[in-house]
């Protein structure tokens, strides 16, 4: 089984947009609130959203599943106050459930957190551990987005491994789930958004982990940095160097149980650096496909998210190692899953 972990309804039904709007120009308007039941999609149109969206890539590319999450550049956790982050972080969520209910062979959940910046984000990080459950425990979902900025493009946070998190963390070891390291929107003119504020996040919360004893505390919390890491496979013999200068444990034996990186990287020779640098054990196969990249590449004919077309044209990587890639990974780093599949194939004999 071909697993992408990286997914993100990107092509949700403009009605999603249309509330979200009401609902931030009611807050910054008068402090009104909308409520997620004047939301109205139905199931048809999900079904055309995915079926000409993602659902026909997953067939064209020949990818079996993919955990699915809200688009991740629309959290925009900057807007209103905490009520308007956990009210948007529910509504995104039920539609991905309804997605994953309406395919459930094909997808599977991952959830929003309603992260807040400022002095409301202890009180944010509380109710994502709940949303969390509610997530897992309803709508089977199997992971997470942990957002590390979500004043969008400030900066204003403490880093990830600050106590100010560890009631997320210690919901998530409880339920045995990963978080996907995901920065949102940039709203800084500086920093763009899916070409530096995606990476930047990458790369500065891999700085923060290795600074840290966060898995002393949390052994088996487990993370994944996507885009391949952002700079840190083109930087590994400096982060090896920094751990040695400071007289800390090897990166491998003080992150590598705990943090994965994923493949979306949208060049051969990008990919064949993340693969060789990084062991397979840590590299999960994913595309974050109809995402920041939509063109064709000129030089292969291929869409640039078409990661695995990328994946199986590097001879390098051997049948074990591509494997586990692919999947078995996946389904080490994502417990859940194994149950979340096996639902689905109880579901199909009995029907």
């Amino acid at each position: 089984m071909i697993i992408d972990c990286h997914g993100h309804f990107t092509t949700a039904p403009k009605e999603l947009g249309i509330w979200r709007e009401r609902q931030i120009a009611a807050f910054e308007g008068s402090g009104a609130r909308v409520s997620p039941s004047e939301l109205e999609i139905g199931d048809e149109q999900i079904r055309t959203a995915i079926e000409q969206g993602q659902l026909k890539l997953q067939i064209e590319r020949g990818t079996d599943l993919t955990i699915f999450s809200p688009g991740a550049g629309k959290m925009a956790h900057h807007y209103g106050d905490a009520r308007t982050s956990l009210d948007w972080s529910q509504v995104s969520n039920d539609l991905i459930a309804r997605v994953c209910g309406l395919f459930p062979d094909r997808f599977v959940g991952a959830c929003q957190l309603p992260q807040s910046p400022g002095e409301a984000l202890a009180e944010s990080i509380r109710a994502s551990a709940i949303e969390v459950e509610r997530c897992v425990t309803e709508h089977g979902f199997v992971g997470c987005l942990l957002n590390p900025d979500p004043s969008d493009g400030f900066w204003q946070a403490p880093p990830l491994t600050d106590r100010v998190y560890y009631p997320l963390y210690e919901k998530l070891v409880e339920l045995d789930v990963p978080a996907m390291v995901h920065v949102a929107m940039s709203r800084n003119a500086a920093i763009q958004g899916t070409c530096a504020h995606y990476l930047n996040g990458d790369t500065s919360v891999f700085m923060q982990l290795c600074q840290s004893e966060l898995f002393r505390d949390f052994p088996t919390l487990r993370m994944i940095i996507p885009h391949g890491g952002g700079a840190v496979p083109y930087h590994w013999g400096r982060y090896r160097g920094m751990m040695i200068d400071q007289g800390r444990p090897p990166l491998e034996e003080a992150l590598l149980h705990n943090v994965f990186f994923d493949t979306c990287v949208y060049h051969k020779r990008g990919l064949e650096l993340l693969t060789d640098i990084v062991p397979a054990r840590n590299v999960l196969f994913a595309s974050e496909m109809i995402g920041a990249v939509r063109s064709v590449d000129p030089e292969t004919g291929r869409r640039f998210d078409d990661t695995k077309a990328i994946l199986d044209s590097i001879e390098s990587i051997g049948d074990q190692d591509r494997a586990a890639i692919y999947g078995d990974n996946a389904l080490r780093v994502f417990p859940r899953l194994n149950a979340a599949l096996q639902n689905t194939k109880q579901q199909e004999v009995a029907q």
